[in-house]
């Protein structure tokens, strides 16, 4: 291992094999982050840097085999610090760590662990125990690492039985709404046959109506005949006294003929003639009857008087 504890130079220039030492002054002037710049370093030293976080890309130096962060300040691990699966000695020694990421589970190499001195969680401290010496440390490595493969299976199965509820009521989720989706399509099913229900009523209507309007046309001409028979005792007057006058204009007509025909056989030289001879014999008997009737004359007596 080489020793970089003076100042300057760069920190590749400070390497020497895969080997690295660093103190408070070399850490002052180069950043932690940058140690991801030597990905094959198998030996850190880090102690008594005061060093309060680690970086998340400090987890890349995946070829580490020793790690020194004793007598610093830090109060958690980075997360994925199970991917330096190449280590097998880490010292926490004198920090402020309660409890360790999960993935220290991970760390199957790891032979020799000191958690001295930290504010450990106590069911943590308790596996932890002392590491007072080599056996002591080598037994803390053991014990932590099997209690942190207690507390990843104990997550694990947390975290299936959690997507398990999530599986169970998405489940049921998915279940209530293919219910409520089976409830609105029976809904929309009936709406729509209660629509269908109601247009055929509506249309049975119409048509029951429209075969009532075509049956009162019928009746109506059936009540026609009536009407007009039993009106006929009424309207035959009318054509009675059309034909009387026809017949008294025909009488009248026969009438002025026969004037006629008198007054020439009377008047003219027609007398002498067989017809007219007839005609006036006729007229003179006639008027010899009229004359003898009492009320005829009781009227010209009448009219003699005025």
């Amino acid at each position: 291992m080489t020793k970089a504890g003076s100042k300057g130079g760069n920190l590749r220039d400070k390497l020497d094999g895969n080997e690295l030492d660093l103190s408070l002054s070399d850490l002052n002037e180069v950043p932690v982050k940058e140690l991801a710049a030597l990905p094959k370093a198998t030996v850190l030293d880090l102690s008594c840097n005061k060093l309060t976080t680690l970086p998340s890309d400090f987890c890349g130096l995946t070829h580490l085999v020793k790690l020194d962060l004793s007598k610093n300040k830090l109060r958690q691990l980075p997360a994925d610090f199970g991917r330096l699966v190449n280590l097998q000695h880490l010292d926490l020694l004198n920090n402020r760590l309660v409890t360790l990421p999960v993935s220290f589970a991970q760390l199957k190499s790891l032979k020799w662990l000191d958690l001295k001195d930290n504010p450990l969680d106590p069911v943590l401290a308790k596996v932890a125990g002392d590491c007072l010496d080599e056996k002591q440390c080598k037994q803390c490595a053991n014990k932590v690492l099997q209690h942190m493969k207690a507390v990843q299976a104990d997550q694990e199965r947390e975290r299936q039985r959690r997507l398990e509820i999530d599986r169970e009521a998405e489940k049921k989720w998915e279940a209530k709404q293919r219910a409520k989706e089976a409830q609105e399509r029976e809904l929309r099913k009936r709406e729509k046959a209660e629509e269908k229900e109601r247009r055929r009523k509506e249309y049975d209507a119409l048509k029951a109506a429209k075969r009532e309007q075509e049956k009162k046309p019928k009746k109506e001409t059936n009540q026609a005949p009536k009407s007009k028979s039993s009106s006929r005792p009424r309207k035959p007057p009318p054509r009675k006294h059309t034909r009387s006058w026809a017949v008294l204009k025909l009488l009248l007509l026969l009438l002025l003929c026969v004037a006629g025909g008198l007054v020439a056989c009377r008047v003219t030289e027609l007398q002498q003639q067989p017809l007219c001879t007839s005609v006036n014999t006729i007229y003179d008997n006639a008027v010899r009857g009229l004359r003898s009737h009492d009320i005829l004359q009781w009227v010209l007596q009448a009219d003699s008087q005025q």
